[in-house]
């Protein structure tokens, strides 16, 4: 494929001077655009060794107000980097709402130089493609522009380029020994990229190939590219915005419930309900719980120190009902933990920051490294249960969280990282009976909001959400585990024991 393009294309000056005086205002104005409408913009430049890509992004940002972009250069992953999934540093160095995120290399060194190098083994190669396309995917359906470019030069080329530069001090360092071996073993790497190229070549995410011979052809397409790219994002956010508007207008007067995200009833038969076979009459009696605490917490206490030995991280999320005993079941689980080895994250509404990122965003800058637990006081689930109910979210967008979801999940799972997922179950009776003992207590008075009683009214919405959510994203490599809480200590046990029967099971292999 790459071989037979045509890498004679070249401009001459005067008529590169032409198309740049329109272009490089109208990606100005664009910037604006998207700046005003909420846009963000991701920008990777792949290619080959000196095909250009520092030049052409120099080339690029001259046309872009610096205050709104970031340029990323992507090298070999640092030791942190190495300790979380290799997509984590792409979600940490993700552009907010109406910024510019530009990569000098990008998630793509993981199939092909790191691939080339046999850093990434035959294994792994088909899962880090599964999760590419699935990063990318699920940043353009949630409003991400994703402009993907590729810099192609021919050997010849290439090794013209590399003798010039160095024959200059100045320049020779950007040569290094495994650049050579790439260029003596072209025919193996160009096929190493074309495959990168068919395998990711989508309708959400396409490939811009750019001949890369003449800079001055290059640059002009490049600008060009983006561009169009640009200019149709923003005729389709603006057109969507109108929609949005005329069908509000037309729906001023229908009923609330009507509105709201809740799917219709035969859409949410999901068949038996998963919450309802959980036997809340399972219990211990306090002396029992005592002695099963104190040998599990023991026990946890020598597998958290296993677990950073050998470099294992944990991720571990608790949902239920308000008052289902989330918290008694996590401060248990860590008492006995060493405290440099873990964190507990209690996940809030999303704050200003927050809303302008994918709403995974904010999940992923919080994953653990290798050898650490993180533990999640309800987590990235909000997006099927609370933003549905609530309506903080439209119904296309909670729909495809399950398969986002489960790809994140994946992609933590792929890196060693055990996950559980803890629902806290109890019955509508014993919530009542727990909020009322809480207003009763001084003490845990604030533990009881009127936005706890007024969930308590769509208990039956919030069970057929649950149920489906349970069904939809309970895996082998991240199971649901509903936990019977009517009696809290039988529930603190269920909880521990899993844990540590996950952590045993990791550490045989």
């Amino acid at each position: 494929m790459l071989e037979k393009l045509d890498l004679t294309k070249a401009l001459e000056k005067d008529e590169y001077k032409e198309k740049m005086l329109k272009l490089t205002p109208e990606i100005g104005k664009l910037q604006r655009e998207c700046k005003d409408l909420g846009i963000p913009i991701m920008i990777a430049f792949e290619g080959y060794d000196a095909a250009g890509k520092g030049v052409q992004i120099s080339e690029l940002i001259k046309a872009l107000d610096p205050r709104g972009f970031e340029v990323h250069a992507v090298k070999t992953e640092t030791k942190e980097e190495r300790m979380h999934p290799f997509l984590w540093r792409f979600w940490t160095k993700m552009p907010a709402k109406g910024r510019i995120a530009i990569y000098d290399s990008s998630w793509y060194r993981k199939v092909l130089i790191d691939r080339f190098d046999k850093k990434t083994k035959k294994n792994e190669l088909a899962k880090a493609y599964d999760s590419i396309c699935a990063f990318e995917e699920q940043l353009t359906s949630d409003g991400m522009v994703l402009i993907k470019i590729f810099l192609t030069i021919d050997k010849k080329e290439q090794k013209k380029r590399f003798k010039k530069l160095l024959s200059s001090k100045e320049t020779a360092w950007r040569v290094g020994p495994d650049d050579r071996k790439r260029n003596k073993e072209f025919e193996k790497y160009q096929a190493i990229n074309e495959e990168m190229l068919l395998k990711t070549d989508t309708e959400y995410a396409p490939w811009n190939i750019v001949e890369a011979v003449d800079k001055r052809f290059a640059t002009a397409k490049i600008y060009s590219i983006v561009a169009k790219i640009l200019a149709q994002k923003v005729r389709d956010v603006k057109e969507q915005k109108r929609a949005v508007q005329e069908k509000a207008a037309r729906m001023a007067e229908t009923p609330a419930a009507a509105m709201s995200g809740q799917a219709p009833d035969s859409d949410r038969k999901m068949g038996e309900s998963i919450l309802s076979r959980a036997d809340l009459s399972l219990s211990y009696t306090k002396e029992e719980y005592k002695q099963r605490l104190n040998e599990l917490q023991k026990r946890i206490e020598q597998l958290h120190g296993e677990l950073y030995r050998r470099r294992i991280p944990v991720v571990l999320g608790f949902e239920g009902w308000d008052a289902g005993g989330k918290g008694g079941a996590i401060k248990r689980l860590t008492e006995k933990m060493d405290p440099r080895g873990y964190v507990v994250h209690p996940t809030a509404s999303p704050n200003d920051i927050e809303r302008q990122h994918h709403y995974l965003w904010r999940f992923w800058m919080d994953m653990p490294k290798a050898g650490h637990v993180t533990i999640f006081d309800r987590t990235w689930y909000g997006r099927v249960m609370v933003e549905r109910i609530e309506g903080f979210c439209t119904r296309q967008e909670w729909q495809r969280a399950y398969k986002e979801i489960n790809s994140m999940e994946r992609d933590l799972a792929d890196a060693g990282a055990i996950v559980l997922k803890f629902w806290m179950q109890i019955d509508k009776d014993e919530q009542e009976r727990r909020f009322k003992a809480r207003q009763e207590n001084p003490e845990k008075q604030w533990k009881i909001t009127d936005e706890d009683w007024r969930n308590r009214e769509k208990w039956e919405q919030y069970e057929e959400a649950v149920n489906e959510m349970l069904i939809r994203t309970s895996t082998p490599y991240a199971p649901w585990v509903v936990v019977e809480g009517n009696n809290k200590y039988y529930a603190r046990i269920k909880v521990l024991e899993t844990v540590v029967k996950a952590i045993e099971e990791r550490l045989k292999d």
